[in-house]
């Protein structure tokens, strides 16, 4: 089980993405590599993991290369849950550095995590109350990473649902269901 750590924003996040893309990219020179969740929002109150989503144009050719992710120190968890997803880890435990999320171009929940990062990127206000909400639940669940979850599920559905129709309106991308 992994404590809840949420620490101030470090400007160190963007170069751990920076080097990380830069190795994936050679593994999948067709995909597309974005820094998502909250380490990829300047000033935002996260747990120190990097988060990346990339677009591939089949998640077969992530399949074939499950040994190559290995050799990254990425642990495969296929699904994980989410159709259309292959999810990669680095780190082990508390020391998790990195969550991989992997996606067909442009499924809906690609759309959802640009829509998202980018509505806390352009919404100082919201990112501080998101930011105020983890921290406040980390020191309530330091070894209840399920209770964090919980406790922030309706507060990240409203903002999505927010971000999702500012992200419609300014970009005229709405969302494709996989």
């Amino acid at each position: 089980m992994r404590d809840v750590r949420v620490v101030p924003h470090q400007a160190g996040w963007q170069e751990k993405f920076e080097n990380e893309k830069r190795s994936l990219n050679k593994l999948l020179p067709d995909a597309t590599i974005h820094h998502i969740g909250s380490t990829s929002v300047p000033g935002l109150a996260a747990k120190p993991i990097i988060d990346i989503m990339i677009e591939v144009p089949s998640l077969e050719s992530v399949d074939e290369r499950r040994e190559q992710f290995r050799q990254l120190d990425f642990v495969g968890k296929g699904e994980n849950g989410i159709p259309n997803r292959r999810y990669f880890y680095k780190g082990e435990g508390n020391e998790r550095a990195v969550h991989l999320h992997i996606f067909p171009y442009g499924i809906d929940h690609v759309v959802r995590h640009l829509a998202f990062r980018d509505y806390l990127r352009g919404f100082d206000k919201e990112a501080k109350r998101y930011g105020d909400l983890k921290s406040m639940l980390a020191k309530k669940f330091p070894h209840d990473m399920d209770g964090y979850i919980q406790g922030k599920d309706q507060f990240v559905k409203d903002l999505e649902e927010k971000a999702l129709s500012w992200y419609e309106k300014i970009s005229g991308q709405g969302t494709n269901k996989p």
